[in-house]
C-alpha cells in the first residue's frame, strides 16, 4: 500500500506542477499558446490556454490530492480525523474515474475535438485518470482492513 500511495501522491504532486507551469504561462507541450491549448485542451479553435487562475485552481486541488494518497496509505498519520481521508480518497476517485470515462464516450469528443489533444486524450490523459481513479479507489478501502 506504501508504493500505491506514493506512486499516487508524486503523480498529484507532478500533475499539480505541470498545472502551476501553465499558470504562468508555460507552452510544453507545445510550442506557443496555440499548440499548447490544442495539445492539452482540446475545445474548438483553441487559441490560447485557460486563464491563470484556472490552472492554478487545478494545481491546489490536484497539491490537496497528493496528502489525502499519503494518509491513506499509512505514510502520513493525522489522529481523530475519522474517515475523513477515506471520503476524501472516494471523492479523487470519483472525479478521475469520471474523467478518465468521459474521454471515451462522443459527447466528450464532440467537446474537444482538436488535434493532437483527441488522439492523446484517448492514448494517454483517459487512460491515466482511470489509473489515478483506481489508485485513489483502492486507497479510500484500505481502512475496511484496518478499521476506522
Amino acid at each position: 500500500m506504501n508504493l500505491l500511495a506514493s506512486v499516487s501522491a508524486a503523480t498529484m504532486f507532478l500533475l499539480a506542477a505541470l498545472h502551476a507551469y501553465w499558470g504562468f504561462g508555460g507552452v510544453w507541450p507545445g510550442t506557443d499558446a496555440i499548440s499548447c491549448a490544442r495539445t492539452v485542451g482540446g475545445f474548438p479553435g483553441a487559441t490560447r490556454m485557460a486563464r491563470p487562475s484556472a490552472s492554478f485552481a487545478v494545481a491546489a486541488a490536484l497539491a490537496t490530492a497528493a496528502p489525502i494518497a499519503l494518509v491513506q496509505g499509512g505514510l502520513v498519520q493525522f489522529e481523530g480525523i475519522g474517515p475523513l481521508p477515506a471520503l476524501a480518497a472516494g471523492g479523487v476517485a470519483f472525479v478521475f474515474t469520471g474523467r478518465g470515462i468521459a474521454g471515451f464516450t462522443p459527447a466528450w469528443r464532440r467537446l474537444t475535438p482538436e488535434q493532437p489533444f483527441a488522439k492523446l486524450d484517448v492514448r494517454y490523459y483517459s487512460p491515466l485518470c482511470l489509473l489515478i481513479g483506481a489508485a485513489f479507489t483502492i486507497l479510500a478501502f484500505t481502512d475496511l482492513y484496518h478499521g476506522f
